[in-house]
């Protein structure tokens, strides 16, 4: 089985703004390390990291709806984190 080829860079299309060629090249050698560190990594260690990203980014999204709904209750916060998580779930399955 042949490896897949490394990235040359993180976009198919340039963005309205480029960033100057030095700091282009550093972004792409980033993505590459990065893309290299993720294809070395055992199946479980994947799923690990994938599962502390999930928390992540409901933490994340937590905090927004606390900032945005800051007279509710906790409970209530995470009913509408819930509802939100539903709601991605719904979208993704009329992909």
């Amino acid at each position: 089985m042949t490896p897949d080829p490394e990235p040359d860079s993180l976009r198919e299309q340039p963005p309205p703004y480029a960033p100057p060629p030095e700091t282009q090249r550093l972004i792409d050698e980033l993505y590459r390390e990065e893309v290299r560190e993720a294809r070395s990594m055992a199946p479980e260690q994947k799923l690990l990291l994938g599962e502390e990203l999930f928390h992540y980014a409901c933490s994340i999204t937590l905090a927004g709806i606390r900032n945005q709904f800051p007279d509710v209750s906790e409970k209530e916060h995470q009913r509408m984190l819930e509802e939100r998580l539903d709601l991605q779930r719904r979208l993704e399955e009329k992909r």
